[in-house]
């Protein structure tokens, strides 16, 4: 028997031996107040004089069983062992003059479309360090299925491989694997292809998510919590996320579609999640997610669909910022309450029934200062305006800012990743 049949055998054990104490503890627990409560009624019917006992033993009881109670029923801790990002091969760099150029000498694009590039390119805020997969490299980009799996094998592969040698963790204790891709959604899943990769557990519940665009990631981050909560404790969640970019390239000459094409770039990261604080390196605190694809603008603001020769691409809805700046209002006023410190919370709530009771119309609200909650701030890099929104909106300076605009600069929009 290899060694890792052994520790498979012995984790068994131990978790096995963990569940059992836990129940004997219930058990005892339960024994005890027990017999309290018959020796307490006993008491009781002899007519015993002085009522103190009979209190104290009821206190006893009671705080034992609701810290009990509390222990059994609270939810579990859930902590992020270790993450891995996707570090492409220096011969998959794209240059914004190589773009430029491709676009120039491309029989498929017009001036007006290769102008509108041109713009969009210089306010970009990217560096020529950004990279694209083997497929878009060429002046016609084409990305067969054969290709776009190959560009996802690649980043996937690279992410778990380096998140595996970091935590050291055995491949038998990872309970479920969730992934996350929004355009390629291949069969085989790409859930399957790490499977398979990896020759992971034979019970081992796979969840591949498709088509959430950007959120998705934390979407896949809040149902591994919720999977970790009723898995025995120690157990491992892999998170896996990537954005395929090949088979998402528009060729047509759509403004609002080529903009995927200027700003997205290949990327991917995988998590490690678990119940066990041993070797984590941070703990989550909260995960707060604001659906807004009810509002038929909010729908459609990024919506896949054919152009008006047919070409398949992704509109970026010129009411976007908007949009994206009302579902961040309503994420922060759900999240607020639970990270803000009182006085902050108190400031917000006397100015705001100052500006009800005065008439304020005109006055902007006021917005709490966040760097009483949070030491980092990590805004999704969508683009320069994206930033810029989120900064305005949180009223946050450029230091706070600072690492988003590089992370933009050094690797591009990355969606998920």
């Amino acid at each position: 028997m290899s060694l890792s049949s052994h520790l498979m055998r012995y984790r068994s054990l131990y978790q096995r031996a963990a569940n059992i104490l836990l129940f004997l503890r219930i058990v005892a627990i339960a024994t005890l107040t027990t017999a309290l409560l018959i020796k307490v009624s006993r008491w009781l019917a002899a007519g015993a004089d002085d009522p103190m006992p009979v209190h104290l033993f009821l206190a006893v009881v009671l705080l034992t069983s609701t810290a009990t109670l509390y222990h059994v029923l609270r939810p579990r801790t859930i902590y992020l062992v270790d993450y891995a990002c996707f570090r492409p091969s220096t011969n998959r760099r794209y240059p914004k003059a190589t773009l430029l150029e491709h676009a120039y000498v491309s029989p498929l694009l017009n001036d007006s479309t290769v102008n509108f590039i041109d713009r969009i390119l210089q306010r970009s805020c990217m560096s020529d360090e950004t990279y694209f997969p083997a497929s878009l490299l060429y002046v016609e980009p084409y990305c067969s299925l054969e290709e776009a799996r190959a560009e996802a094998e690649s980043v996937v592969f690279s992410v778990v491989d380096d998140l595996l040698a970091k935590t050291c963790v055995n491949l038998h204790e990872i309970r479920a694997l969730i992934t996350n891709c929004t355009v390629f959604c291949p069969e085989p899943s790409i859930a399957d292809m790490i499977v398979n990769r990896y020759k992971l557990r034979h019970d081992l519940r796979v969840m591949n998510l498709s088509g959430m665009g950007c959120s998705a990631s934390i979407t896949a981050v809040g149902l591994a919590r919720n999977i970790l909560r009723t898995m025995p404790w120690g157990s491992h969640v892999l998170v896996v996320s990537t954005e395929t970019t090949g088979p998402g390239y528009y060729q047509g000459n759509n403004n609002s579609m080529q903009l995927v094409n200027i700003l997205f770039r290949m990327g991917g990261a995988a998590k490690l999640l678990s119940t066990s604080r041993s070797k984590a390196r941070f703990r989550l605190a909260h995960v707060m997610r604001t659906t807004t694809a009810a509002n038929n603008s909010a729908y459609r603001c990024v919506y896949q669909e054919e152009d008006e020769n047919g070409i398949i691409g992704t509109d970026l809805s010129k009411d976007l910022m908007a949009i994206a700046g009302e579902a961040l209002k309503a994420n922060i006023t759900a999240t607020a309450p639970l990270v803000l410190p009182l006085s902050e919370l108190l400031k917000f709530l006397l100015f705001s029934l100052m500006k009800k009771v005065l008439y304020w119309k005109r006055r902007a609200p006021y917005i709490p200062n966040f760097r009483f909650a949070f030491e980092h701030f990590c805004i999704h890099v969508g683009g320069p305006a994206v930033i810029k929104s989120v900064q305005h909106g949180l009223n946050l300076s450029n230091k706070d800012v600072e690492p988003s605009q590089m992370t933009l600069h050094r690797f591009g929009n990355q969606s998920t990743a």
